[in-house]
């Protein structure tokens, strides 16, 4: 299957995530095609992004080749994430994670309708 090419303008991941994406990457067995961003609805904390090994390509996914990482980003997804930036750190406090950097404010507050946002609360 053909997909579109995903630019580094849309989603960039620096040094230390494209290499812990290799690392990890070389522990799967079997065919992977590459490593999925994915959005998901959050509630009042808006949408969350995560990661995970995809076996195959969707019609309409957006891929780059990031030195033998494919990242694939659904259409709906990478409109979320466009400029964002996908890092690795590990502090040395045994929780490494990948951190989404920079990732564009929504243009709609969305939630459960009930978040005090100028007061810093949650939903009630």
């Amino acid at each position: 299957m053909q997909a579109n090419e995903l630019s580094a303008d849309d989603l960039k991941l620096t040094s230390a995530a494209q290499q812990k994406m290799a690392e990890l990457l070389g522990t799967v067995d079997g065919d992977i095609a590459g490593i999925r961003i994915y959005s998901q609805a959050g509630g009042c904390s808006g949408m969350s992004f995560g990661m995970t090994f995809s076996e195959r390509l969707e019609e309409h996914d957006l891929v780059r080749d990031n030195e033998g990482v494919n990242l694939i980003v659904a259409p709906d997804t990478i409109e979320l994430l466009r400029g964002a930036e996908i890092d690795y750190v590990d502090n040395g406090d045994g929780s490494p994670s990948f951190v989404f950097n920079n990732v564009p404010e929504p243009e709609s507050a969305g939630g459960c309708g009930t978040c005090p946002s100028s007061q810093g609360g949650g939903c009630s």
